[in-house]
Formats: structure tokens, C-alpha cells, sequence
């Protein structure tokens, strides 16, 4: 239940700082909060292997995205961005990730990561920075994508730790 309520908090703070502070946060989100939902994400798959998960983890991004917007109508473009870009980047993590269940949790986390980060970045630039010249949407991208797999790598990091030592 933490991890599902950490996963809502970092999505909502997200949106709502690029809304009220702009795209330069977005970096800053992808290494912090993103990072960290990618890899909680992981976790979660673990949790809801088999269970459902791909419907579980796409409510819990739809709930932060209707989250976002009852505190800010005006964040509409970030969340539809932040809804299909998690979503997409969903079905890479996940294929990725059970391709490696066998390996070990840091490695699946790490290596899922790199496909959710790319997909992520992408699809969130695309839809909620339509508004930017395309060159400096392709930075974005770019910068974001690297803060993802690298926050996202300490991240799992941290998670794989709890993992190891509360059995989680």
C-alpha cells in the first residue's frame, strides 16, 4: 500500500511542477520522481505478477492524472502526456522485464528502465511539450530519458535493498 501511495504522490508532484514551474522541471522529475515510479513500478510487478497488472498500474497512473487535474484543470495536456506515456511505457517495462525474470531484481529493474525511460520521454515531450520547437523536444527527450535511467538506477538501487532486507 506505501508503494501504491508513493507511486500517486511522486506522479501528481510531477505534473503539478511542470505546470506551475515548466519544462525545465522535467528533467529534475525525470531523475527524482520518475525514476523512482519506474522502479516502484517494478516492484508492483512483482507484487501483481499475474494479478492483473497491466490494469492495476494503468488505474494507478489514470488516478494520479485525474489527481493532477481536480488540483489544476489547466494541467490537462500533462496528464493526458503523463497517462498514454506511462501506459506505453508500461508494455515495454513489462516485456522487458518478464523476458528477465529470471535475473536478478536490480538487473530486471535496471534493463526495463532503459525501455520505459526511451518510450516515456517520448510519448510525455510529445503530447504534453507539444508546444516547444521540435529541436528543443528532442533535448528534452534525450536529457529525460537519461535522468530516467539513471534516477531510475538508484532508485532500484534503494527498492532492491528493501527488498533484500524486508523480504518484500
Amino acid at each position: 500500500m506505501i508503494a501504491i501511495l508513493i507511486f500517486l504522490i511522486a506522479i501528481v508532484l510531477a505534473n503539478l511542477s511542470i505546470l506551475y514551474i515548466g519544462p525545465q522541471m522535467a528533467i529534475w522529475n525525470s531523475f527524482i520522481l520518475i525514476g523512482l515510479d519506474i522502479s516502484l513500478r517494478d516492484k508492483l510487478h512483482e507484487r501483481w505478477h499475474g494479478k492483473k497488472l497491466k490494469r492495476n498500474i494503468f488505474f494507478l497512473v489514470l488516478t494520479g492524472a485525474i489527481i493532477t487535474f481536480l488540483f489544476n484543470t489547466q494541467a490537462l495536456w500533462i496528464c493526458i502526456g503523463s497517462v498514454l506515456a506511462f501506459s506505453l511505457a508500461l508494455f515495454g517495462d513489462s516485456y522487458v522485464y518478464e523476458k528477465l525474470f529470471h535475473k536478478s531484481k536490480l538487473e530486471k529493474m535496471n534493463i526495463s528502465n532503459m525501455a520505459s525511460a526511451l518510450i516515456d520521454s517520448g510519448v510525455f515531450v510529445l503530447i504534453a511539450l507539444h508546444f516547444l520547437p521540435l529541436k528543443e523536444q528532442i533535448e528534452i527527450i534525450s536529457m529525460m530519458a537519461g535522468a530516467k535511467v539513471l534516477g531510475g538506477s538508484v532508485w532500484a538501487w534503494v527498492l532492491t535493498r528493501k527488498w533484500n532486507t524486508k523480504n518484500v
